[in-house]
């Protein structure tokens, strides 16, 4: 009678995959993305305390081709900004995710632009990175959106280029904008009076345009952003700052 011992199958496990969709216009989404979303069992997005989902929102094209059940986490980000409450929704939702991956089901998280650019799939990243695989399929960003929006170069020859965001000091943004000769501010939302106060104090208010919802049936455009409201905005908007005098070769 044999006594070899036999090594145990190891458990397969799930791959953890964040998948950018984009700004807002579902054409702009990935084959890669769209090829993922229809074959997944598990997907995964950050919703509103409704359930509401703007990723979700962006995919629903892809979404409409699918063929068999799929299994949703909806990770539901609470409307204060109160960082802990944040980071909280944030583990329970790498909970939820680990456990189908241990089940060795693939979870596919939408992810609004690019992934690893400001992208709510970092978070959840760095909370299960390590344990299981990870990919990441990188998706339109709203910034290239912006520039395609407005049909003009973020950047010529030896041009600098800086992105901050409405959530730095006062000092920053003004910092950025002596420094650079293109800055594109993002997520101004809230941040919008000091953003146009930083643009005036370094005489860059001409230079400015602004956008809201890009890719979106709201979409917004500002061209004179010295007509813009000095009030609190949406949370998807930005400001994209160039110099009025471009390079020549």
């Amino acid at each position: 009678m044999s006594t070899a011992n036999h090594t145990p199958t190891p458990a397969i496990k799930g791959r953890f995959i964040g998948v950018g969709v984009g700004p807002g216009d579902p054409e702009l989404i990935t084959l890669k993305a769209l090829r993922l979303i229809q074959s997944a069992q598990v997907v995964s997005f950050l919703a509103n305390e409704q359930g509401a989902s703007q990723a979700k929102s962006i995919a629903r094209e892809a979404f409409a081709a699918v063929q068999h059940p799929q299994q949703e986490i909806a990770i539901k980000m609470p409307m204060s900004t109160d960082r802990e409450l944040a980071n909280q929704a944030y583990d329970n939702g790498a909970q939820r995710i680990t456990q189908a991956l241990k089940q060795g089901v693939d979870v596919v998280f939408l992810c609004e632009g690019d992934p690893l650019f400001f992208g709510s799939f970092a978070y959840l990243l760095e909370r299960i990175n390590g344990a299981f695989e990870c990919q990441v399929v990188p998706g339109v960003s709203s910034i290239n959106a912006a520039a395609s929006a407005l049909r003009h170069p973020l950047t010529l020859l030896k041009e600098s280029f800086a992105v901050v965001s409405g959530r730095h000091s006062a000092q920053q943004i003004d910092t950025a904008l002596a420094e650079h000769d293109t800055v594109v501010i993002m997520k101004a939302g809230r941040a919008r009076p000091k953003i146009l106060t930083a643009l005036r104090k370094t005489q860059r208010l001409h230079q400015a345009k602004y956008l809201e919802y890009i890719g979106r049936d709201n979409e917004r455009i500002v061209d004179d952003v010295s007509l813009l409201e000095d009030k609190a905005g949406p949370y998807f908007s930005l400001f994209v700052v160039t110099k009025t005098e471009r390079g020549t070769r």
